[in-house]
């Protein structure tokens, strides 16, 4: 079963990690899809219909981006709110298309996961940063599997470290 993988990164060319790891899945067609969402909106003008007919072709999704200023790039926040329309995903019975489908998302985090406790530099786990991504997989019913980070880019973006993430972004995806 092929996964599809919405990688949301608004300059995927300068990336260090996360072109490295789509560079890996591109290794392996038959085991996943990969669909950019900048490279195919770089108007940020959504196909609403074509979106949501690409999410019900798959039974695993996982959304992947750099996490930044708490949150997730503004593409894919306007996502949410225009493919994840009423009487489509939620609110009728021929509603909640995502329902039982595998959800999860692959975070590249710019600083070390000791910052992301309540004793840390931001006062919060990087897991109570992405409740409202939680929740809103859960208001459509879908199998919502939590995420994937991997931590410290700023500090540590060596050729080494990137290659020591492939091997555990890579376990991650096929866990679903």
């Amino acid at each position: 079963m092929k996964t599809l993988v919405v990688v949301i990164h608004p300059n995927l060319q300068e990336s260090v990690i996360n072109k490295r790891w789509i560079e890996e899945l591109e290794k392996y067609p038959d085991h996943y899809f990969i669909h950019r969402l900048y490279d195919t909106y770089p108007d940020e003008k959504i196909d609403v219909a074509k979106e949501q007919k690409l999410i019900e072709s798959y039974d695993k999704i996982v959304f992947q981006f750099p996490f930044y200023w708490f949150n997730c790039p503004p593409l894919f926040k306007k996502w949410l709110d225009e493919v994840l329309t009423h009487g489509w995903a939620y609110g009728s019975k021929s509603g909640y298309k995502m329902g039982g489908k595998k959800i999860a998302m692959v975070l590249s985090v710019g600083v070390d996961e000791e910052e992301y406790r309540a004793d840390g530099k931001y006062k919060y786990t990087l897991r109570e940063l992405t409740t409202p991504f939680e929740l809103t997989f859960e208001y459509i019913k879908a199998d919502y599997r939590y995420f994937f980070a991997y931590y410290g880019i700023e500090l540590n973006a060596t050729d080494e470290w990137i290659e020591k993430s492939v091997p555990d972004y890579r376990k991650f995806l096929e866990s679903l």
